[in-house]
């Protein structure tokens, strides 16, 4: 194993993660594209690319309101204006930041109406800083943005162009600490998985099994669980990517995705079980599951590209859907680091008009999907992938190589109850023996 999995305290007797480095080594990268690009400076609303520049945080609540921002100027430091008083911890807490935090409302998703003049002040922050550096006459990229806020930059004489795609570029080589943090992020769904397994049994709900994924992590210092799907039983094909609260019972199959955030840095994650036993058919949708994402895994080294990946998948129509599009995401590959979905996408879709050439640094997560011939069970499986210079590590370690069949173990009076079996099996040579035998007897037809 290339990779360490370091404990998640910080400690003086052994190096760790070095979180000065991780703030330098990420705003240096973005620095870089930014000084050959056309962009006099990057505006920067999304939570991700906010934390990637600044290095700040002020929990997930604020993931959606697109309030928090800050500026790169060309040959400067990044100026934040955030969420009134967090704007002063940054100053008393941030050291890097030497003084430019600021406090600075946006619109709040819409909550602030145009008539309070909110996108007006945004703009005018945003001029101000330009024109003191002379940058007010260069474009300025912006991520994303709320349009009053668009339409106020523009008023103030500001060009906006794109800067999303620039950001998506810093992002997508990991940094060693980044590197660092995703393991230790999948490390922690490791144990999450091992305390499902363990609980899976009839009578657990789907909700239930979300809540005690979710305590495991906490508990460990996650600190964002962004989503546990858990699909069961019948609800399996098509994938309706949303828990409910549907019982758990024998035979079901179930898959789990666990998305969830240590220092920022994500996990997309999925394992698939059995409860009690598998059916003939989900051992061998599982089967061809495995194979798919196996064949995609053994790819993954620098040099090859996202299209080679793609092509060992099988088509859409392969597997009842009409489109890629519309098959889109089950047999499927993405960067992952801040956000769940980053540069580089693997898909059918995109991947063969648009091939990516895979590089050292790149962590993308792989997930395939495949439907037994019954028609409602379907097995999931996902693995987490570091890019190394000679090839690729795995960082998600819980079990996956075979089904895993979760619950009691049951036994009968001639031994362990197989864990490959069907619900309804079929009639024994004796009990067909007793319909024909009582059929005779009663004089009852008996049709087939």
């Amino acid at each position: 194993m290339a990779l360490k999995t370091h404990g998640t305290m910080a400690v003086d007797w052994e190096q760790r993660i070095d979180f000065d480095r991780l703030r330098r080594e990420r705003l240096a990268k973005a620095k870089a594209l930014l000084a050959k690009s056309e962009m006099g400076a990057l505006l920067c609303f999304d939570m991700n690319n906010v934390r990637y520049l600044t290095s700040t945080h002020i929990g997930t609540w604020a993931q959606d309101k697109a309030n928090r921002f800050t500026l790169l100027p060309q040959n400067d430091e990044p100026i934040l204006w955030d969420f009134g008083s967090a704007a002063k911890h940054h100053q008393l807490n941030c050291p890097w930041l030497d003084g430019r935090s600021h406090s600075g409302i946006s619109m709040l998703r819409g909550a602030m109406t145009p008539q309070m003049g909110r996108a007006e002040d945004v703009a005018k922050k945003i001029r101000v800083e330009l024109e003191k550096r002379g940058l007010h006459k260069e474009p300025v990229g912006v991520d994303i943005v709320e349009l009053p806020v668009l339409f106020a930059l523009q008023r103030e004489g500001i060009t906006v162009v794109d800067g999303q795609a620039l950001m998506s570029e810093a992002r997508v080589i990991k940094t060693q600490d980044e590197i660092s943090l995703l393991n230790t992020s999948a490390m922690m769904v490791d144990a999450a998985y091992d305390e499902l397994y363990r609980a899976m049994k009839p009578g657990l709900r789907e909700n239930e099994a979300v809540g005690l994924v979710s305590k495991v992590l906490y508990d460990l210092g996650s600190e964002y669980v962004e989503a546990v799907n858990a699909i069961s039983g019948e609800r399996c094909n098509p994938h309706p990517h949303v828990f409910s609260d549907r019982v758990l019972r024998p035979g079901d199959p179930v898959y789990y995705d666990i998305l969830h955030s240590y220092m920022g840095y994500r996990t997309c994650y999925y394992r698939c079980f059995t409860v009690g036993y598998a059916s003939h058919a989900m051992v061998d949708a599982y089967k061809r599951c495995r194979d798919y994402l196996d064949a995609a895994i053994e790819l993954v080294r620098p040099g090859r590209t996202t299209a080679e990946i793609a092509a060992v998948w099988p088509k859409a129509q392969d597997f009842g859907f009409k489109n890629e599009e519309d098959a889109f995401a089950l047999q499927y590959g993405h960067g992952i680091g801040l956000a769940i979905w980053e540069k580089p996408v693997i898909s059918r879709l995109v991947s063969f008009e648009h091939p990516v050439t895979i590089e050292p640094g790149m962590v993308f997560a792989l997930e395939t999907f495949w439907p037994s011939t019954d028609g409602w069970s379907a097995a999931r499986i996902e693995e987490e992938i570091v890019v190394t210079p000679t090839g690729h590590e795995v960082i998600t370690r819980f079990p996956a190589e075979q089904l895993l069949v979760a619950g009691a173990h049951y036994f009968t009076v001639d031994g362990p109850l197989p864990t490959t079996r069907e619900s309804e099996s079929a009639p024994s040579a004796r009990v067909l023996d007793m319909i024909e035998a009582s059929a005779k007897t009663e004089r009852v037809g008996v049709s087939d």
